[in-house]
Formats: structure tokens, sequence, C-alpha cells
């Protein structure tokens, strides 16, 4: 792998490989664009198949989180980091105060948080070696119940575009996933009347959805069949490829997961078969505006109404879509874009030191 090369292709600023032999800590952290501020972005716990897959993961969540802040119109940029290993280790402190030691060494350029494979727990193991975390206990926490709620005000958004009202009773969703989103945004669905059908690895978890929401349980590999109004990806990336597109029986895809076009190809074959597509980094921002929540001291109430703003984000680039005809996936990196822009061609200003 040419990192240089992938790091060119889409404009990234930095890339820390970071070891500790002491915890065995392998650490990975990428930062994208901080034209708008420091850059943020959570602390994935996975075990790769190869150290190429963990850099490639963490500098596509890195660019994410730099356009998904750009069109929440917060002051973040993005970034990502990646522990490389097994998340179920029950031994976390020494691993996770290494992490932040390696966070610290970036200055406050780059900011963590929750994601796959994390806690709050974890972020205050973290929070002894830097001050750049958040999601810590007792302050704006795990996120997931925001973003739940801004991909349910978003799924509600791409209902209107598509059938002229935003009500979901009635509906069947097919939610991939199982986990924290996934949990909380069931719940959302579930009481405005929507017929659930989930899957995940861990039958636990969908035991639990199953449980309270009485959703329609089935194997991982069979909810992309599923006769559906809506996808809802929740899980990992990359779930809309070239084996999925022929077997998806839905009229939108909207959901939680990161990076959810294999590649941008995808997106395009979106457009082409009248499927609506509502850009992952758009709809699942609640997290990120959370995040920068507990930054500037918002209460819970104000995040929630900020996320509750997805629903005309999303709206908007629909429209944009529509009227440049371009599939929406791009219309959202448009808007994204020009906000950069505009930011970064301010001129500098005087200030006495």
């Amino acid at each position: 792998m040419d990192i240089f090369a992938a790091m060119q292709k889409y404009g990234h600023e930095q890339l820390l490989l970071s070891h500790d032999p002491s915890c065995g800590y392998l650490g990975i952290i990428a930062i994208h664009d901080t034209t708008l501020g420091p850059a943020l972005g959570g602390t994935r716990f996975w075990k790769y198949d190869s150290t190429e897959a963990a850099i490639t993961d963490a500098l596509r969540l890195a660019r994410g989180m730099t356009y998904k802040s750009a069109v929440a119109g917060i002051n973040l940029g993005g970034g990502k980091s990646v522990i490389v290993g097994d998340n179920k280790r029950a031994d976390r402190e020494a691993l996770f105060r290494a992490h932040g030691r390696f966070v610290e060494t970036l200055n406050g350029r780059y900011i963590t948080a929750e994601d796959i494979g994390t806690s709050p727990a974890d972020m205050e193991h973290i929070k002894l070696e830097t001050d750049h975390v958040a999601g810590l206990l007792g302050l704006s926490g795990d996120p997931s119940p925001v973003t739940a709620y801004g991909v349910y005000v978003g799924i509600k958004a791409a209902a209107k575009d598509r059938w002229g009202n935003d009500s979901l009773a009635g509906r069947t969703v097919a939610v991939q996933g199982a986990g924290k989103v996934a949990y909380y945004l069931c719940r959302h669905l579930h009481g405005e009347g929507v017929k659930i059908i989930v899957t995940d690895i861990d039958q636990e978890k969908v035991k639990r959805v199953v449980a309270e929401t009485g959703a329609k349980a089935v194997a991982p590999d069979v909810i992309y069949a599923q006769a559906a109004d809506i996808y809802a990806p929740c899980a990992l990336g990359a779930t809309i490829n070239d084996d999925t597109l022929r077997r998806l029986k839905v009229e939108i895809i909207a959901g939680g997961a990161n990076n959810q076009l294999a590649e941008n190809r995808h997106g395009d074959e979106l457009e082409s078969r009248g499927i609506l597509y509502a850009p992952d980094y758009v709809i699942n921002g609640g997290g990120v505006i959370n995040v920068y929540g507990e930054i500037h001291r918002w209460p819970a109430e104000r995040a929630q109404k900020k996320a509750g703003e997805i629903y005309d984000t999303l709206l908007r680039i629909f429209e944009i879509a529509r009227q440049e005809k371009i599939p929406t996936y791009r219309a959202a990196d448009r808007l994204a874009e020009q906000r950069i822009a505009a930011v970064a061609g301010l001129d500098k200003m005087w200030m006495k030191k």
C-alpha cells in the first residue's frame, strides 16, 4: 500500500501509526481536514484482517467526519482512530491510556470519542492521559441515542421526499445491525407503528430488539433480500455493493452505518435504479452533534434539537440532487465542500496578541 498516495487521493493532512508493546497497543489516527476546526472522530476498536485494511478504514472514516461536521453546520474538522485488536478483551485500562498518550501528542489537533468497540468507560481511561476526549460518563456519554434520533428523522425525511408524507406507520424497515444505534432506532420506529425486520451477528442483541419491538429476526445474509420499504444499514460499512444491490427490494436506503457505499459507483447505480439514498454521513450526524454539544457544554435538549435539523438538511440535499440531476451522495459532497471552501477562503483578520 502506498500510504502517501492514499492520503493525497482524498486530501488527508496527517496519519499517525503508534505502538506500545507493554500492553499490545497498535493504533492509527487519521486527520483529514482541519479547516473548520480541530479534527473530531471516534476511536474504533476492531480486529482487522490486515494493517492495510485498518489504515484504509481510518482514512475513509476520517474523511467522512470532515463532511459530516461540515454538513451539520458545526465547527469541527474530520479525524478518526482505530485500535487493532480484539474488542472483547477485559484488560482495557492500559490499552486506552496508551491511546490517550498518543492523542495527547497531537496537542488538540484531534479530539476522540466513542465508536464501535469502545464505550464511555474506555473514554474515561483516555481522559487520564489527555483532555482531548469527549463522550465521558456524566457528560454527553453514549452518543447512540442522539445518533439514532437523527437517523429516525432522516428516514422520515426520505419518506417525505419519496412518498409525499413522512409518516412511517405501516411501513416495513429492514434494519441491519442490533447494536446501540440500531436498538434506539428500532424503538423510535416501533413507536410509530413500523414493521421491523432485524439482523445481527450477535444473537443476544437481536433477541433484545425482538422482545421490545416485536421485530422479525432473520439471518445476517438474508436481510438484503427482504421485501421492505426501507433498508437501514446500521452495522459496518460497504453493505451497498455488487452482491447486495441485485438482492435489495426497497425504495429507500437510510441508516446509521458509516461508508455504506462500497464504491461511489454504487451510489450511481442506486440512482439509476430509482432507490433513494440518504447519504450516510448526513443522516448519522447526530453522534458528532452530540459530541460537539459536550465540548461546548450544551444541554442534552439542544443537541437533540440540532440533530432534528438532519430532516431539513436531507430534504435540501434531495432537492439539489433533483435540480442538478446528480446522485444524492454527490449532492451531499457538494454541500459540504461549499461550506469548507467558504470558510477556507475567508480573509485573515489582524488580531492583537
